[in-house]
């Protein structure tokens, strides 16, 4: 059964009575005996009147009951259905309609519960109605095909869109003017853009092109960031002297003139003013159009000259301020907003509770949050009433705020409330995004994978399929994420792609397959500059920097000016790949060259750059010239430069000041107390671990795990729980006997306890990551990878012993660990001794 046709009305029979009375079957049988009794002709009027006024389920089956039982089933067919609609039950209504003739009352009982799925959101419902009534004979008309477009462009579905584009001209529709304006909208909908061109331009050939026709080709340049074509067209539209622009194509050419400069926006505000009417539904479109246009001043210019000429602001007006508010990430002006709305009576609805909870998530304002949740509970959920479409936007909005609020229990309490049935793409997504983007990776993709099961027909979208890719990025999952790979490719997603191979090319790269990341950017058929971002920041992590150069000239080549971002992935790439001058010249030539300010990120990235490389003179000389106050960031990217160099006299100082500025992460405490351990002041090293203590800072454990041939194993320091514990630890045992023959000799000053060398050597022997390798030897195929991550900084001995191990095993071993990748192979690592 279709997931919209299986909700089931929840009234409560007791709330539609207010004292004793005869059920409602007893009144309708006996409405029925007397009318028979009298005679037919009497019987129409008062089935009709019945058929509208009954108000339970079990009313108009029983009605239905009667009218199959006197043989007058024929004469009420369409009113059945429209009383079995009426109370949430699809599915009686589609039982009726399969089994009549088909008709116009037919064609329009289709067309009702057709817009009923489609209003719900289910769009592969409306698609199988459709089938449907083709499998019928039902013929569609001139209302059904733009319900069945509409629905292919939310999906999207290229494929069924141009099927029912097919339908459309066998039919004889192809010259109907609102058809053809749903198969242009369709296209651009599904990134189409030279379909849905084509389509407008044979509308203008056959001259039946009106203003929603224009609007919608505006708009689907609009939406895809074309701003040049859409600006073209708005203006051939103004010359067009049958063709009167309105509000709605104001709206849809403003956000395609930020990236143009304002001499459009002055001929949009003409337009405007020489409207003769501007009653409050054009003052909203203006103000929703700048705010979409992120001309967020303009914007609430518009809503405080509405104020002054005292116009009275409605919803539309208040919802489109907070959207304005929450879209750009200023949570507390939005919450604002909304308390002088409900100060001045104006009752929010489904909309403005949606972006209030977007506002709240922008800003972690879980307070806020709860108390807006309470007020929709009060005044909009839970009604009988309500659309069940736009409680279950308001539900999705409060899934996103809890998630984002990191309060992902009660997130995932929300979701498991929603029926699975009644659940869309929106609501799997938030909640698979809340997972992916609050560290709580593995939950997201167990998520996914539940929406992907058998029997649930829910089709991720791209924002889903971007939110499992984050998960395996961050967990470094390359099975799974050649997994989503191939449903991408199976499931055509053309339209999209751009922004889902942004994300391969991030999720491969941080999984340990820079080759893969590559493949997939060179086959990329357009690429923007966070495709060429994406692929410095993997060869940066791969400490491949002379490859990040190269992609660096390609980058400029091909017309891309490198921005702020660009340039502290450069930073990040030289720091990591031991290109010192190079790193000094690209910063050098931020603002000189490319007028790009730096910032408080470019800043520690040169600090940490300085810092690795022992240039701790430099390094403190940028830090006092920096035009900020330091951050925790840079005093902890020169404490991290003195522990690899053991400068104990600047590690205290960096201490010192990241004390003096509150901070309380672990790794600050840490990397002091590894530079007390490597000068051997123990002491020092007890202190550190007390004032830990006292403060509360608890210190993370190392942890690493592997991929084998039956998913994922995680291993800690010292870790006996795993079933085949007794061979791992006997074959690293064999290993560590094997790579101390041909040289390898422990570096116990890794271990950071003050006891004597034998015992150094049995601490270092139990760490996660060798642990880890010792099983991915016992489980992997021959000749495949093996992949580790550790959630810490590799220690030199097992970087060191890694090295060794490669000499006698032919595996490769790709190590991630928490700040870059360690390829391992035939004795030498990628990252030649730099990390």
């Amino acid at each position: 059964m279709l997931r919209s046709f299986s909700r089931a009305n929840t009234k409560p029979e007791f709330l539609l009575q207010s004292k004793p009375r005869p059920s409602g079957g007893a009144i309708t049988i006996s409405l029925f005996s007397s009318a028979v009794a009298q005679n037919q002709a009497s019987l129409t009027p008062i089935t009709s009147t019945l058929l509208q006024k009954c108000n339970s389920l079990s009313q108009a089956k029983l009605i239905h009951q009667q009218l199959l039982v006197q043989g007058l089933y024929q004469d009420f067919t369409t009113r059945l259905v429209s009383a079995y609609l009426t109370h949430n039950a699809p599915s009686h209504s589609i039982s009726i309609l399969e089994r009549l003739n088909p008709s116009t009352s037919v064609v329009f009982c289709w067309n009702t519960i057709i817009r009923r799925s489609l209003r719900l959101g289910f769009s592969h419902d409306v698609l199988s109605l459709f089938r449907g009534m083709l499998r019928l004979h039902c013929p569609p008309d001139h209302y059904t095909f733009p319900f069945v477009l509409k629905a292919c462009g939310e999906l999207p579905s290229f494929r069924s869109g141009a099927a029912v584009h097919a339908v459309v001209s066998t039919t004889g529709f192809d010259s109907n003017v609102f058809v053809c304006n749903a198969l242009v909208a369709m296209y651009a909908r599904c990134g189409e853009l030279d379909d849905a061109r084509q389509m407008f331009e044979e509308m203008h050939d056959k001259g039946i092109c009106d203003i929603v026709s224009w609007n919608s080709i505006v708009a689907a340049y609009t939406q895809s960031r074309d701003a040049k074509n859409a600006v073209e067209l708005f203006r051939i539209m103004m010359n067009d002297s049958e063709i009167h622009p309105d509000i709605v194509s104001l709206v849809n050419v403003l956000p395609a003139c930020g990236s143009l400069g304002a001499s459009l926006h002055e001929q949009a505000n003409k337009v405007f003013e020489s409207m003769e009417v501007k009653d409050v539904v054009s003052w909203n479109a203006m103000v929703t159009g700048y705010s979409q246009a992120g001309r967020f001043e303009e914007a609430l210019g518009l809503f405080e000259k509405m104020r002054e000429e005292k116009i009275e602001l409605d919803v539309v007006t208040w919802s489109a301020v907070i959207a304005g508010y929450a879209q750009k990430g200023h949570g507390y002006e939005a919450l604002g907003v909304f308390r002088q709305m409900q100060l001045c009576g104006s009752k929010p609805n489904v909309v403005t509770l949606v972006s209030v909870l977007s506002g709240c998530a922008s800003i972690a304002a879980l307070l806020q949050g709860k108390e807006t949740h309470c007020y929709a509970i009060k005044c909009v959920l839970n009604y009988d009433w309500n659309d069940p479409g736009e409680d279950l936007m308001v539900i999705n909005g409060l899934i996103d705020m809890y998630a984002k609020c990191k309060s992902t229990n009660v997130a995932r309490l929300m979701f498991d409330s929603v029926a699975p049935s009644d659940r869309n793409v929106v609501t799997w997504t938030v909640m698979i995004g809340g997972y992916a983007q609050h560290g709580e990776a593995n939950d997201a993709l167990k998520l996914f994978s539940e929406m992907l099961q058998e029997g649930n027909s829910m089709k991720p979208n791209t924002f889903t399929i971007c939110c499992a890719l984050m998960a395996c990025a961050h967990l470094a999952a390359l099975r799974f994420g050649k997994q989503i790979h191939a449903y991408i490719l199976r499931n055509r997603y053309e339209s999209v792609m751009l922004f889902m191979e942004n994300c391969l090319i991030d999720m491969y790269s941080k999984s340990g397959d820079i080759h893969a990341a590559r493949v997939v950017f060179d086959n990329m058929q357009h690429r923007n500059s966070v495709s060429w971002t994406s692929l410095l920041t993997g060869y940066g992590m791969h400490g491949y920097g002379e490859e990040a150069i190269k992609v660096l000239d390609d980058m400029r080549a091909a017309g891309f000016v490198p921005d702020g971002i660009t340039f502290l992935v450069l930073l990040y790439v030289c720091s990591h790949s031991g290109m010192v001058d190079q790193g000094i010249r690209f910063f050098e030539s931020m603002h000189t060259e490319y007028s790009v300010t730096p910032e408080l990120d470019h800043y520690a990235c040169m600090v940490d750059l300085l810092g690795r490389a022992g240039r701790f003179g430099q390094a403190l000389e940028l830090v006092h010239s920096m035009p900020m106050e330091p951050a925790a960031i840079v005093w902890i990217a020169l404490l991290s430069g003195c522990r690899i160099h053991g400068n104990v006299e600047l590690g205290e100082y960096a201490a010192a000041q990241l004390q003096e500025l509150g901070s309380e992460n672990d790794g600050s405490y840490t990397l002091l107390s590894n530079i007390y351990a490597n000068a051997r002041r123990w002491r020092d090293v007890a202190r550190v671990r007390s004032l830990m203590k006292y403060s509360g800072v608890k210190k993370r454990p190392g942890c690493s795990w592997v991929q084998g041939k039956k998913g994922t194993a995680t291993f800690y320091v010292g870790d006996r729980s795993h079933p085949q514990f007794e061979q791992i630890y006997k074959l690293l045992a064999d290993l560590i006997q094997r790579i101390k023959a041909i040289g390898f000799v422990p570096e116990t000053n890794c271990a950071l306890h003050d006891v004597d060398d034998e015992e150094k050597g049995d601490l270092l022997f139990e760490h996660s990551e060798k642990l880890a390798l010792a099983y991915g030897i016992l489980v992997s195929t021959p000749g495949v990878p093996i992949h580790i991550t550790k959630n810490l900084r590799v220690c030199s001995d097992c970087h060191n012993a890694f090295t060794y191990i490669s000499m006698i095993i032919d595996i490769e071993i790709i190590l991630r660990d928490s700040s870059r990748f360690h390829h391992f192979k035939s004795g030498s690592c990628s990252c030649r001794g730099y990390w």
